[in-house]
């Protein structure tokens, strides 16, 4: 039988009420009945109910944790991050898989569900309309990786996409590239058009470059790898943007699959400077993007909401930097 509340309570000759205290957070309960409460759950192997406590408080201490592109391998550390930060405040995670998913009605009934306190959207294809679904149901909500605005209807925090793009092409421009392509990913998504917008203007300043574009269906290795083939089966670049790690990773495989050298046939840069970016194999030139402060800053936001739900909305933007590896020629 599982030991309960009341079991504890009667090995240690105290109330059930002190014994609650004992395991609620910030409670007043003096050190002394502390050891003997804890003795005694240790003892008849007690851990308290947090769903069960929630039950009086309203409080879940649930946070959902909303994505859609499990296909990535940087969601991993995005999720290892996430996960790992709301437990060492004492909060707990309910992931949630929003691959293909079009509705967010469908995403918010579920949260509901669940009674979460709080969601954070950690994605960047999913549209701002997610997150705003949960912003009108008065759930707490910060979209991580969204897109910056300057009047954001939800908290945002993230990096400036569209100066990512300007990066990549001067980047490029530097090294005396003059046929380009842009390697997106999904077309609708807002970080591909804001990463496409920036690498076009800052490209238009030079009169002397050709630029195309394509998009593949979705951040992953196997779309990078099938949209680079058709490239090259086409009329190839010189060098490829590609709007994430991932994408590289997929477009180098192509490149070798077709007898082709990075970076002396073509140069790729990639975004995101994930782990696998710096393996031998790869060793991507890319756009570091700074994943471990963009999560600490939404977790740090999420449970400041938790207080103050009606908290005015605010976008965190983080700086991005250029990586120098080995998927580009040197500077001319």
């Amino acid at each position: 039988m599982t030991a309960t509340l009341r079991d504890v309570a009667e090995r240690a000759g105290v109330s059930t009420s002190a014994v609650s205290r004992t395991f609620t957070t910030g409670a007043s309960v003096s050190e002394k009945m502390r050891k003997r409460v804890e003795k005694a759950a240790n003892e008849l192997g007690y851990s308290p109910n947090f769903l069960a406590r929630s039950l009086t408080t309203r409080r879940t201490k649930l946070i959902g944790l909303v994505s859609n592109n499990f296909h990535n391998p940087i969601f991993l550390e995005v999720f290892d991050l996430f996960t790992r930060g709301l437990q060492d405040r004492g909060y707990r995670p309910l992931l949630v898989n929003l691959s293909h998913e079009t509705d967010p009605q469908k995403s918010l009934k579920m949260m509901q569900q669940y009674s979460v306190d709080g969601v954070v959207v950690a994605s960047s294809t999913l549209s701002p309309q997610f997150a705003k679904a949960f912003r009108d149901a008065r759930i707490p909500v910060v979209h991580s990786f969204g897109r910056f605005s300057s009047t954001p209807e939800v908290h945002v925090v993230g990096i400036d996409n569209v100066e990512c793009g300007r990066m990549a092409a001067r980047a490029l421009i530097k090294r005396g590239y003059t046929r380009l392509g842009f390697l997106g990913g999904p077309q609708d998504a807002t970080s591909t058009l804001d990463r496409f917008e920036g690498f076009q203007e800052e490209l238009a300043q030079h009169k002397n470059i050709q630029l195309t574009h394509s998009f593949a269906t979705e951040y992953s290795f196997k779309a990078g790898r099938l949209e680079m083939t058709r490239q090259l089966d086409e009329h190839p670049q010189e060098a490829y943007f590609c709007g994430d790690d991932v994408l590289s990773m997929g477009a180098i495989s192509a490149i070798q699959s077709k007898g082709l050298r990075v970076p002396e046939d073509i140069g790729i840069i990639g975004l995101n400077d994930m782990e696998m970016a710096s393996w031998e194999n790869f060793n991507l030139t890319t756009i570091h993007q700074p994943v471990r402060e963009i999560i600490s800053s939404s977790v740090e936001l999420i449970i400041a909401m938790l207080e103050d739900p009606d908290r005015y909305p605010e976008s965190r933007l983080f700086s991005c930097s250029m990586v120098e590896r080995g998927t580009l020629r040197p500077p001319i």
